[in-house]
């Protein structure tokens, strides 16, 4: 078993509270590391050393930090398949899966290498007279970055790239379940040329996020994890002052009008819905074909798929789509829901419960689940379950299909899927959700656009990645300028203002 350590000042250390949380193998069951659990004075340390490097950092003119993320997105894809390796080790993902989440993350470094041009000012010539007018983007200074399990390599991306890019330095509270990714993209990062002190790996519990919070060093918080601790994490933050943009739950709901093609909507539901296992912020858990008629189509489609669908360890090979969830906690939450689906009343039309994996007995394994008849008042609808199971609720109509999803308290992703353009844009305009897919079931955008959900899915005004990360990590200055001119007389310079 390793012990697995922080990242401070260009080195990992080893973490000198004496508590430590396991890291599990979710294939197995087994403890195949431990993660030190920082104290609030580790936390506090590592802040005050980062803001000194910071001052440098800053002081970098954009287009050679710009280069640093040139470099580090060469040694991210020089390195793709060690970093998969890390991430499906301790997550259970597949290794597809896994280098996708790479990938993800390593789209937004890309779009960070033209911090420059997104880092630029304005400027008013001769907004009165005499008088000049601009503005300049300047780092807030230390940030921090709490990042969730279900992605150990894009998010934190998705947090350090424009935060360094922008010339701050950044505190990563990565997972405790998933650190290992974190700490070596912070060992590549330097590699590719940041200064020592500028990216601190601080890992831990509450604890920590605690302290994050309380430092009044720290400028600004990005998190993604649960809706609960978003709307905690963004009230803490900001009774202290601090800037957060938070990301938490989500309930997404795919819309089936009748003359969709059947086939491509069934397709996009199963990789959507049972894809890492379900645990995507952005999985469409929720199917809403409408009328009986495509309802019942649909149903017809979508059983023999689901039952097809291969459940296994990251080593099981490429056929494998999806593995274990992510501990055993989780593994028996999905099966109390699901139990919960049954005793009020929805059709359990395949049931993943009994799922054994041989060889891997003790491991967090459930298979995909399908349940039709579901109604808004099941707890199975109501509640994010995190994992492979995917509801059919029916509507009669268009209008109550997307009154359904509007209703919904959460807001991150939906879909619909249709042969009809005005259906379609129809449903995008008056759709109350941050991201919206016409005929493309994760609706997840581009690096070069923006990343955010509405309602109970987010907190604070700013989404993650593309131009509202170069807001979120920087302040703006306006400077009014106004010269005199100058008339000398008599071997003296008289100033005369100019009104």
């Amino acid at each position: 078993m390793t012990d697995l350590s922080h990242y401070i000042d260009g080195k990992r250390v080893p973490g000198n509270s004496g508590r430590f949380a396991d890291v599990m193998n979710p294939a197995t069951g087994e403890v195949q590391a431990r993660v030190p659990l920082a104290t609030r004075e580790e936390l506090d340390d590592a802040v005050a050393r980062a803001a000194e490097a910071q001052k440098g950092w800053a002081a970098t003119n954009p287009q050679r930090r710009a280069r640093v993320m040139m470099k580090f997105g060469a040694l991210i894809n020089e390195h793709i398949d060690e970093l998969a390796e890390l991430v499906s080790r301790e997550h259970g993902k597949t290794l597809p899966d896994a280098k996708g989440d790479v990938q993800r993350g390593l789209e937004v470094v890309e779009v960070c290498m033209g911090a420059p041009a997104m880092l630029k000012g304005e400027y008013t010539d001769n907004g009165g007279p005499g008088i000049d007018l601009y503005s300049m983007r300047q780092p807030l200074g230390v940030v921090a970055g709490i990042t969730p399990f279900n992605f150990p390599a894009m998010i934190p991306l998705w947090k350090m790239a424009p935060a360094l890019s922008c010339g701050n330095a950044m505190i990563l509270k990565p997972s405790e379940r998933c650190p290992s990714t974190s700490l070596r993209l912070a060992e590549l990062l330097k590699k590719a040329g940041l200064p020592d002190g500028v990216l601190q790996v601080v890992n831990g519990d509450k604890d920590v996020v605690d302290a994050i919070l309380d430092n009044d060093t720290v400028q600004a918080v990005g998190f993604v994890g649960s809706t609960p601790i978003a709307q905690y994490i963004y009230g803490r933050a900001a009774n202290n002052g601090k800037r957060a943009q938070c990301f938490g739950g989500a309930k997404n709901h795919m819309i089936i009008m009748p003359d969709a093609d059947l086939d491509k909507a069934a397709d996009a539901l199963v990789g959507a819905g049972y894809g890492a296992a379900g645990e995507r912020c952005m999985a469409i858990s929720v199917a809403v074909p409408v009328g009986e008629k495509t309802a019942d189509a649909l149903r017809e489609r979508l059983i023999p798929r689901v039952e097809k669908l291969k459940v296994g360890p990251y080593t099981g090979g490429d056929d494998v789509d999806f593995g274990p969830v992510i501990t055993k906690q989780a593994e028996e939450r999905i099966r109390g829901l699901i139990q919960s689906g049954v005793d009020q009343g929805a059709d359990l039309a395949v049931d993943g419960r009994g799922f054994k994996m041989q060889g891997y007995e003790n491991g967090y394994f459930i298979g995909p689940s399908f349940f039709d008849h579901v109604t808004a008042d099941m707890e199975i609808y109501k509640e994010e379950i995190f994992g492979p199971v995917l509801s059919q609720v029916r509507a009669e109509t268009y209008e109550d299909a997307l009154k359904l999803t509007m209703d919904n308290p959460y807001g991150n992703g939906t879909a619909i899927f249709t042969a009809d353009g005005d259906t379609a844009r129809d449903f995008a305009h008056r759709v109350n959700v941050g991201m919206v897919g016409i005929n493309f079931p994760i609706p997840v955008p581009l690096s070069y656009h923006t990343f955010g959900g509405w309602k109970k899915s987010a907190f604070g005004d700013l989404n993650q990645y593309g131009p509202d990360a170069f807001r979120f990590y920087t302040k703006t200055k306006t400077v009014t300028a106004r010269w005199f001119s100058g008339i000398k007389e008599g071997g003296e310079f008289a100033f005369k203002q100019m009104d």
